[in-house]
């Protein structure tokens, strides 16, 4: 993955922490310099409002909802912001978006090309 820009934060959105400490490692990897960490829809808003991501990955299944719900709120608070969903239930994302999905278990490839992707658009 080309560098990122220095001082860039990304939010991971997932409840299985070993998951969420790979993909940490990995964006840090790519050149993200902070990274927050939420396993629920509620955490993940509280998190966005507190330090605007620069990128946030997804998972679809968490504590108390979805990543999908999380993206919706975290929108409507902040307007658009770059993502991708890290998933091992892409088949519940059929027809719901067009954000860049990393099929679990994790590639540092795919993740990579993902974050392009998603900060491309």
């Amino acid at each position: 993955m080309t560098a990122v820009p220095p001082g860039r934060h990304a939010l991971i959105i997932e409840d299985e922490m070993l998951i969420a400490l790979e993909v940490e490692s990995l964006l840090h990897d790519f050149g993200f310099a902070t990274c927050d960490i939420a396993d629920s829809p509620e955490d993940a808003v509280r998190c966005a409002l507190a330090h605007r991501p620069d990128l946030v990955t997804a998972d679809v299944r968490i504590l108390n909802g979805t990543g999908v719900e999380a993206m919706v709120a975290i929108t409507r608070e902040l307007g658009p912001i770059p993502h991708l969903y890290v998933t091992g239930n892409p088949d519940m994302l059929a027809g719901q978006t067009v954000a860049p999905i990393v099929d679990k278990p994790l590639s540092r490839h795919a993740l990579a090309a993902a974050c392009q992707r998603a900060l491309a658009a």
